[in-house]
């Protein structure tokens, strides 16, 4: 007898149906699977077998062929156990219903025939949902990362005999509850603030500006100034995250398989720091799987790279095609996936190899030779990507000890909330969000100068010697500046202060 069961498999954060046929045939017992599946997929013999006998139903001596439609497409990943299951019951007429065909059915089983947690269950469901289905069966401990996709029926089990239960109606179960996405503003989530940062008003005025308008930035200076602090500070002054959002990042976060099960839904903004010796395919995504990468995982936060040069500079220029385009593409000789990758980098670096060149209270022990080598593992096109460059240098004891306190990360994400408002009004009927974003088109039209901003900007771009795109990114910075203070037009204080942020690259690597 033949039956047909329903699941879906993922390429990257989108999902597509496999439709799973089951055919029980006489002749000598055996057990085989087409349809290009993967290793995990052909072990789901021994799984299924088990999980049916140990749910006390009978396991078809028979000869089994199991087809994953569409033949032609690579299927990965374990969550077909249970519709595979399901449909050797059905096949085997132990389940006398035409109940399953409503449902797309997701569950890794083991051998005692409980159900296992599996990942990227929301972008599954979600792509299920685009695709015109409303009813799904899943693990139950995948039943929070569910929840929040409204419209929709989910029941979720924990053993494959309550899922043969539910679809023969021998016992009833409720659809799981909805659940709401609780915004967690006036909450301070973190454990750091930019009040515990002492000093630093020049560093902390251009993050503030970076947050604002969704720029990159890079901090010079020497150990001990405060860079790595301040960068772990960068989420408290982000806008909270929208729904829509949030749901971006949990697809991404599934997918990896990194998404707490306990909350199913990611609420703050991540932060991602991947240590310097991290190789592309964990940077950019890839691997044997091709999952998404740390820049993927940042998406829609911050990605922090701590002594910047101490990367490979191989691993550093794969991010100039994600800085620019907000994706990361994973090529491969059979397939190649897209993983969104829109990001705030934020990245701290030493002036040298021993960090005191240009301080004001060390000497700098590194000669020439070394201090090139050091430097030019940054390349310029990498640098043009980066819109604010500061210098950061040691806080004095006066400041350290000092009893005053500083301005609060919550003081901080007030102005940048409405500098944001600001960008989300002004871009609405485009798929533009924040200053940075804006196309050539969207520069000229929102980034008009009067003759004097304009002549500083020429003046800049020659003595500076800046490139097209930096000049562009000194206008952007430009508008995001005008933006909190909340003016229309962009002055040339505006224009000389997102000047200054451009600066470095020129003191440093020329």
């Amino acid at each position: 007898m033949l039956a047909k069961t329903k699941s879906y498999a993922l390429n990257g954060v989108e999902g597509y149906e496999v439709a799973i046929e089951v055919d029980l045939n006489a002749g000598l017992p055996s057990y085989d699977t087409v349809g290009l599946a993967d290793t995990a997929i052909k072990e789901s013999k021994e799984r299924v077998r088990s999980a049916i006998k140990n749910s006390l139903y009978t396991y078809p001596i028979r000869k089994i062929t199991i087809n994953l439609a569409p033949a032609d497409t690579k299927k990965e990943g374990s969550h077909f156990d249970l519709a595979i299951a399901l449909g050797i019951l059905i096949a085997g007429e132990q389940i006398e219903s035409a109940n399953y065909k409503d449902y797309i059915i997701l569950g890794e089983l083991s051998l005692d025939g409980s159900i296992n947690h599996i990942k990227g269950v929301m972008p599954l469901i979600i792509s299920a949902v685009q695709n015109g289905y409303r009813k799904f069966i899943i693990p139950s401990k995948n039943a929070k990362e569910a929840s929040y996709i409204s419209g929709i029926e989910v029941y979720a089990f924990d053993r494959l005999s309550q899922a043969v239960d539910f679809l023969t109606g021998a016992a009833e179960f409720a659809p799981i509850e909805t659940s709401e996405f609780v915004s967690m503003q006036n909450v301070n989530r973190y454990n750091v603030d930019f009040s515990e940062v002492r000093g630093q008003y020049v560093a902390k005025r251009a993050i503030e500006i970076a947050v604002a308008g969704g720029h990159n930035v890079l901090m010079i200076g020497p150990p001990g100034a405060g860079k790595t602090m301040m960068a772990k500070c960068v989420p408290t002054i982000m806008p909270d995250m929208t729904f829509e959002e949030a749901i971006e990042v949990t697809k991404i976060h599934s997918v990896a398989g990194v998404l707490d099960s306990n909350v199913g839904i990611v609420v703050n903004r991540p932060f991602r720091t991947p240590h310097h010796t991290t190789t592309v395919p964990a940077l950019m995504g890839g691997g044997a799987n091709a999952k998404p990468g740390e820049i993927s995982l940042a998406h829609n936060g911050v990605l922090f790279l701590d002594e910047m040069p101490e990367y490979q500079r191989r691993t550093l220029e794969t991010l100039r095609q994600p800085l620019e385009d907000g994706v990361a593409v994973v090529a491969r000789s059979k397939f190649t996936l897209e993983y969104p990758a829109r990001f705030m980098l934020v990245a701290s670096m030493n002036p040298c190899p021993c960090g005191n060149l240009g301080s004001k209270t060390r000497e700098c022990k590194c000669s020439p030779a070394e201090i090139h080598r050091y430097i030019s593992k940054l390349s310029g096109p990498l640098l043009d990507r980066i819109d604010l460059q500061i210098e950061v240098d040691s806080v004095s004891y006066d400041e350290f000890r000092s009893n005053i306190p500083d301005e609060s990360s919550k003081a901080i994400k007030e102005r940048v909330d409405r500098a944001r408002k600001i960008q989300r009004e002004r871009y609405a009927d485009s798929s533009t969000k924040t200053n940075d974003e804006m196309t050539n088109a969207q520069v000229r039209k929102y980034c008009r100068l009067d003759k004097d901003s304009e002549d500083l900007l020429k003046t800049a771009f020659t003595k500076l010697n800046l490139t097209a795109r930096a000049s562009s990114r000194v206008l952007k910075v430009s508008r995001t500046i005008a933006d909190l203070d909340g003016s229309e037009e962009i002055s040339s204080r505006h224009i000389a202060e997102a000047i200054q942020y451009r600066s470095l690259d020129r003191k440093y690597w020329d």
